[in-house]
């Protein structure tokens, strides 16, 4: 096993671009490191650790886009002010992630690649309509997040890619986001069940709902059946359970060692429902 560790974006894709698939990205660590250990990952493997990359780290804001580095920690995403303002799902989410001992190492970018059907980060990403910026020796390409991730721990980054980061819009004036959590407990703990909501309104109605879940299916998804069914609406009960019965349609939960199927899709549709109330409460919607 060799282990790579380059100072900047060239070196580490010209390393890439010559080593096949043989070579393992490693950022924070607090996947790979797991998984090697406990055999998911061939120890042989080589790793090509990024970490001292540090253009590929921070939050920034311009022109209607917020970026996030790929190595933005959990840490930092919970404490930024410009997430934490435009942008709360993420922080909410980045909190839930393991102790603080892994926030303080672990970052987006492995959150996101490491395509665990429970990536907590996923669900903000998708319901933000974020786009993952990925780049090779011959540049960078943008990848819409909803096609980034493809099943359990599988993305659609080419081989020899890098994640540099995420580009996210600015929400619209009158917006409310949340991601809400189930398992045994509030952090250090892989979700049973997590979902991002954002609610856009005008005039009191919805104008765009966005639903995004992780620990339902193979891979984190859009529910764009229950977005449909909430957009125009005034999130009023009757609705939102309609909303909620359709959202579940979309999902494939699977029984595991954390919670059972069933119960699993009785709490998509709870949680749809309490974000719907809390977003009523919070945008003065009665």
């Amino acid at each position: 096993m060799q282990f790579l560790a380059p100072r900047t974006l060239d070196e580490a894709l010209g390393m890439l671009s010559g080593r096949g698939g043989d070579l393992r990205v490693l950022a924070g660590g607090t996947d790979v490191m797991i998984q090697r250990m406990t055999g998911q990952l061939p120890r042989s493997e080589s790793l090509l650790y990024i970490g001292g990359i540090t253009d590929l780290a921070g939050v920034s804001r311009s022109d209607g886009t917020i970026r996030i580095g790929a190595l933005t920690t959990h840490r930092d995403l919970c404490c930024d002010p410009v997430i934490t303002t435009h942008l709360p799902s993420f922080a909410e989410a980045a909190a839930t992630v393991g102790g603080w001992q892994t926030q303080a190492v672990g970052t987006i970018g492995g959150n996101l690649c490491n395509a665990s059907p429970a990536a907590d980060l996923a669900p903000p990403v998708l319901a933000a309509g974020a786009v993952m910026v990925v780049s090779g020796v011959d540049g960078p390409t943008r990848i819409p997040a909803e096609r980034f991730f493809v099943d359990r721990r599988l993305t659609s980054l080419p081989e020899g890619q890098i994640l540099l980061g995420i580009e996210v819009p600015e929400p619209p004036a009158n917006t409310w986001e949340s991601y809400l959590k189930v398992g045994r407990r509030g952090a250090m703990e892989v979700a049973q069940v997590g979902l991002a909501a954002r609610f856009s309104v005008v005039d009191n109605r919805v104008e765009t709902a966005r639903l995004a879940v992780c620990s339902v299916a193979p891979a984190p998804l859009r529910l764009h059946r229950g977005e449909e069914a909430l957009a125009g609406s005034t999130l009023d009960s009757g609705t939102v359970s309609a909303a909620a019965r359709r959202a579940t349609e979309e999902i494939s939960p699977i029984d595991d060692q954390r919670a059972s199927a069933s119960y699993r899709r009785m709490m998509v549709g709870r949680l749809i429902m309490k974000a719907a109330r809390l977003a009523r409460r919070s945008l003065g919607m009665g």
